[in-house]
């Protein structure tokens, strides 16, 4: 597996955004979800409407097994509410094309939303690598760029140590680019 970083510069998240608001509603509504929450795409992808008509999402991770509590926030409350008003409370947020054998609906796979944002990325130009994690990394990145606090974002990851955060969402990567890049000024 590739290693990504988070989308740290706005403008490039800014890029993103628009690219899939203007191309396909869910891939959209998908990298908001990623972008605002910080789950990981195994769970984002098995959202169902039901799961999202309150002020919070409670789950358990596919990974961990633990339940996950937490608020959806206020400008993603409004995209998610405008994109599920024509959807039954059992349809999955993120439809596939394909059914079971059975003809139920189906999600969309990892590998398809690594597609998807691998697609986004060559349109706009973007040139860092780039993957499922990185709608996660990036929620992260934004987080603790703001409350510059690790103890929460360990809690949000479920990680047991702070350097295990701080290496997850690139802040390390940023600390020795700067010290590199400073070296023979």
């Amino acid at each position: 597996m590739r290693y990504v970083e988070p989308i740290r510069e706005t403008d490039w998240l800014e890029e993103f955004i628009n690219y899939f608001k203007e191309n396909n509603m869910r891939d959209y509504v998908m990298f908001m979800v990623g972008i605002h929450t910080g789950l990981r795409i195994s769970d984002i992808l098995l959202l169902k409407k039901k799961d999202v008509l309150g002020t919070h999402i409670m789950l358990f991770e596919k990974k961990t097994g633990k339940q996950k509590r937490f608020i959806i926030p206020r400008p993603l409350k409004k995209i998610l509410d405008d994109y599920i008003k024509d959807l039954r409370n059992t349809d999955y947020l993120f439809k596939s094309q394909k059914t079971t054998s059975s003809g139920k609906q189906k999600p969309i796979d990892r590998t398809r939303a690594y597609r998807i944002l691998q697609e986004a990325a060559i349109a706009i130009g973007y040139p860092e690598p780039i993957g499922t994690h990185s709608m996660r990394k990036t929620f992260g990145y934004n987080f603790y760029s703001k409350y510059k606090e690790v103890a929460s974002l360990m809690k949000i990851f479920n990680h047991n140590k702070e350097t295990t955060t701080l290496f997850y969402i690139g802040v390390g990567q940023d600390d020795l680019d700067e010290k590199i890049a400073g070296l023979y000024r």
